[in-house]
């Protein structure tokens, strides 16, 4: 073969030092990279209370024995006694890890293989002295790079979240008189007062109570306020049925109380929690690990071959050394996938548009993809699964029971009696007791924006909206009989009662709370046709089946009077109350969470519930969304006694858990992915974050969920509504599968390209088919092209019918081996062979070039539409013309290959040179084929796979 001139710079230009020296490079940047990595940050050192102190149970001493052992009084510390503790234990703050500097973060994103291989290629371009290729490649590992720092920080910023819900002020005694403090100046010991709208700034053991409610769904799921008392309880007692205590960061909705410090800072239940948030171990997510794997085996491949090609040049072809070097160099080039790192963030930055587009709106990249991979979700059952709002289910009077319909604090809903719509206002008793609710009422309901909300406690507002839907008007309902007298609810006798009169001289007496209380004051219960004595045995089975639907009870009573007394004392309420009804109430499950349920089950997820709430509420929450095994759950106590090989053996059958801390959805997280699932965990609350930080990918709401739980998770749902989850899980899966088809047609191009070199060393051709610069312009431009055409490709038929892919598949199986091997060797033959059909009929070593190069242009682009389908066949009009990307993709790489074939200023820069018209009917000849031989392969493995599946 005649050797050609060439104007462009040959592969065999560079000198040996100066190829050494660009491997010298490689080699340091990637030692300094591996440096970075293992390089960790010392965390800051906490300030915890005495061991002795910290692990006291202190829900289970009594107050005198907590004002000892903290050597205090009910009159507080003395200020010089407070400034000696502060020395002592330290500010009423979190302390914060010491993070990473800004430039070791950023070094750290370079960390990956594949970079490396990146970084080869961008030192070797600049070496070739071709700027323009060597700054794309540059650019886009630093593209990579500043998306991985922007996104770095996860868990600091989790951190931050969490003190930021620490209370800023508090009111505590100091020298016997009430001050106003800075919340991190309060020390163990401090007598702290509370009122309704305070956050409670530490740890309190209380010491006085009256009407004392706390809302501590952040902290243990309970879907209600909790009413607080002084008494002590056993020492085992969970977290969430401590009534004793009120712990730092939750919020005092009704009431008043008072609390002795327990616990400051990082001792605190939420400093706990943060400590949790900090130890946790955030894993990387399958998509990264497949893409290492895959650079792993696309580094040892192409340094293998450069390898072989190097010896057999030198030993068998008698090159020199230097030239071999290079043209191995020059071989390694055509093999890497430059243009693969931004098409796969390309691909997940669009999945992250169609999400936020659903309201999943994502804040690590990668997380995308990893919803494709779910096998389990562990979701919180309070505003994720219910939509955190309490309703009226049933009224039950002695003769009837009625169904509310409606969810939440919307008063529109039907009241219905044995499936039929009945009007209540025409049955005396339920009207009776329906008034009593809104009358026995401190809530307030109101319209903001088309959303209703409710002032004060949620259980009252229900009432208000049942009232409502049977008719009542609570604002003239009041007018109609105002209230003169009332005893708030306090825990000690756990009811309220209110005194009305009405302007005709009656008066009445209405209670309303925990049933089993109220039975005990009634002598008579309320009938249609008269009073009769109390049935217990009935009122405490429809009790009874009320609370095994998962639904809260109130007692109703009434009593009326024939005077007006001015004042409401106990001892009204010992004689002539009347039992008139019982209500349930509920927190009731989301109707799209039900369906979320559904199609997760459909395609092959686990749905699991997680909650602090009680067991019985919890199983049948289960049981309206749809979960798999509702019947069987386990509580905290029950996990505490299980070991690990124990719960790893519960947690594949167990669907429900109740009563838990942040520790057991911690535990239940790992052991779940121990036992091999991908794990989504949803949650809104503060003890959710360190379970949302350990799972592959953790799910935050996005309205009510707290800035921890946000700051903690991967994904933040905008609308609070499980069913985006399902909607994310669908965007996922079709991300995966388009990078797949993104891989499977980019490599096979990269194959191609390295085949043809090595022909031409095998051959012993000095002047190769394809230039280095000509490679990287192929593999940029058909990836900026071609291959992000692949990124819009909408989701397959039953994508949501499927199982969850094994996260551990590699991204290479054998079937993708085979047809990226299978389609190189189409594309290397018809490129080669036309690059030495044009130096055969006298053509110019730059036009045959260029003929090589839009030869194997014209390659991909016929092979774009086979990759559009991995299995199913591409001759249809939906395989061809699907998507419309792909056809606009087409049209400018044609654009592209015309500018790169004619222009001056290109064929100068690429060693190109005008060809024929005709010329052009050969290479669009030859490399249609790949489309028509692709697809009879395809027919023949899809026959292969139907042929060797089992029979039934």
């Amino acid at each position: 073969m005649t050797d050609h001139a060439s104007s462009t710079p040959s592969l065999l230009a560079l000198d040996w030092p100066l190829a050494l020296a660009a491997v010298l490079v490689v080699a340091l940047a990637t030692g300094a990279l591996l440096w970075l990595k293992r390089r960790s940050a010392p965390a800051a050192a906490l300030s915890p209370l005495d061991s002795a102190q910290a692990d006291r149970a202190w829900h289970a001493e009594s107050t005198e024995e907590t004002l000892t052992a903290l050597s205090t009084s009910d009159k507080g510390l003395s200020a010089e006694e407070a400034g000696a503790r502060f020395e002592r234990y330290g500010p009423n703050l979190l302390a914060e890890a010491a993070p990473r500097s800004a430039l070791s973060r950023f070094l750290a994103q370079f960390n990956n293989l594949l970079i490396y291989v990146l970084l080869a290629a961008g030192v070797v371009t600049t070496l070739l002295q071709h700027w323009l290729d060597a700054s794309v490649i540059f650019g886009v590992v630093l593209i990579n790079a500043a998306i991985g720092f922007v996104q770095e920080g996860k868990a600091e910023d989790a951190l931050r979240a969490i003190r930021g819900m620490l209370s800023p002020h508090a009111m505590a005694w100091r020298d016997g008189r009430l001050v106003t403090l800075d919340a991190a100046d309060l020390v163990p010991g401090d007598l702290v007062q509370l009122q309704s709208g305070d956050k409670i700034p530490a740890d309190l053991r209380l010491l006085r109570v009256k009407g004392f409610q706390i809302e501590e769904a952040a902290l243990t799921g309970e879907s209600v306020p909790v009413d607080k008392s002084v008494t002590a309880l056993p020492e085992d007692t969970p977290l969430a049925d401590r009534r004793c205590m009120a712990y730092s960061g939750t919020l005092v909705t009704h009431g008043q109380g008072a609390g002795i410090v327990v616990a400051t800072g990082a001792s605190t239940e939420i400093g706990r929690i943060s400590a949790l948030v900090a130890g946790v171990e955030q894993l990387t997510t399958p998509l990264l690990r497949q893409m290492t794997q895959l650079g792993n085996w696309l580094t040892i491949a192409i340094l293998a071959l450069a390898g072989a090609t190097f010896v057999f040049g030198v030993f068998v072809r008698d090159y020199l050394a230097s030239e071999m070097f290079l043209a191995a160099v020059g071989l390694a080039v055509a093999a890497i996938p430059e243009g693969l790192p931004a098409i796969m963030t390309i691909t997940l930055a669009i999945g992250v548009r169609r999400m936020a587009g659903r309201n999943a709106i994502i804040r690590r990249l990668p997380a995308v993809e990893t919803l494709g991979t779910v096998g389990v979700i562990c979701s919180d059952k309070t505003g994720t699964l219910t939509r955190n709002e309490m309703t009226v289910r049933r009224v039950v009077t002695v003769e009837r029971e009625l169904t509310f319909s409606g969810a939440g604090y919307d008063p529109h809903g039907a009241i219905l009696c044995d499936g039929e719509t009945c009007y209540p206002l025409d049955d005396g008793i339920l009207t009776e007791a329906l008034q009593a609710a809104v009358l026995c009422n401190d809530a307030a309901l109101e319209s903001a924006k088309g959303e209703w909300r409710v002032h004060g406690d949620p259980m009252e507002g229900a009432l208000l909206v049942a009232g409502i839907k049977a008719g009542l008007d609570p604002e003239h309902l009041a007018k109609a009989f105002p209230r003169s007298d009332l005893i708030p609810f306090e825990s000690e006798h756990k009811f309220m009662a209110t005194l009305h009169h009405d302007h005709a001289g009656a008066a009445a007496i209405f209670v309303k709370g925990a049933p089993e209380a109220i039975l005990d004051m009634c002598a008579h219960q309320r009938s249609q046709a008269h009073l009769a004595p109390v049935d217990r045995d009935f009122w405490l089975k429809r009790m009874e089946a009320l609370a095994a639907e998962g639904q809260r009870v109130l007692a109703i009573a009434a009593r009326s009077l024939d005077l007006q007394p001015v004042e409401l004392n106990f001892e009204d309420l010992e004689e002539g109350l009347v039992l008139v009804a019982l209500v349930g109430l509920i927190d009731p499950p989301r109707e799209e969470a039900i369906a979320a349920v559904k199609t997760c089950r459909e395609a092959g997820i686990r749905v699991k519930m997680i909650t602090g709430d009680h067991a019985t509420t919890a199983r049948a929450i289960a049981a309206q969304v749809g979960l798999r095994n509702p019947d069987s759950v386990l509580t905290g106590r029950d996990l505490d006694a299980l070991d690990e090989e124990a719960l790893r053996q519960e947690v594949a059958d167990v669907d429900v858990y109740a009563r838990v801390t942040p520790e057991h959805k911690l535990n239940l997280v790992r052991s779940l992915q121990e036992c091999g699932y991908i794990v989504s965990m949803t949650g809104d609350g503060v003890n959710d974050a360190p379970a949302l930080k350990r799972a592959d990918v953790g799910v935050a709401m996005g309205i009510n969920g707290t800035e921890a739980a946000k700051e903690a998770a991967e994904m933040v749902l905008a609308d609070d509504n499980f069913a985006s989850i399902a909607n994310a899980v669908e965007e996922g899966r079709t991300v995966y599968d388009n990078l797949k088809k993104a891989i499977l047609f980019i490599l096979p191009t990269n194959g191609g390209e390295a085949l043809v070199v090595l022909g031409a060393i095998l051959l012993g051709f000095h002047e190769l088919p394809l230039t280095p610069v000509q490679i990287l312009w192929v593999n940029m431009i058909t990836a900026v092209t071609l291959a992000l055409a692949l990124a819009f490709e909408p989701p397959e038929p039953g994508v949501m019918l499927r199982p969850p892919r094994d996260a551990r598949e590699p991204v290479l199986t054998p079937l993708f081996l085979w047809r990226i091997g299978y389609v190189s060797v189409i594309l290397m033959t018809g490129t080669f062979g036309l690059f030495l059909w044009e130096l055969e009929q006298g053509a110019s070593i730059e036009a045959a070039r260029t003929v090589a190069v839009n030869t194997l242009v014209m390659f991909e682009i016929f092979y774009l539409f086979n990759s559009r389908y991995i299995h199913a066949p591409v001759l249809s009009r939906e395989g061809l013309l699907g998507n419309p990307y792909v056809l606009v993709a087409v049209g400018l790489l044609l654009v592209f290959q015309i500018a790169f074939t004619y222009l001056s200023p290109l064929q100068a820069l690429f060693g190109t040179a005008a060809i024929d018209p005709l010329v052009w009917g050969r290479i669009v000849l030859v490399a249609s084929t790949v489309l028509f031989i692709v697809e009879a392969e395809k027919a023949v493995t899809r026959r292969f796979k139907r042929s060797s599946k089992p029979c039934a």
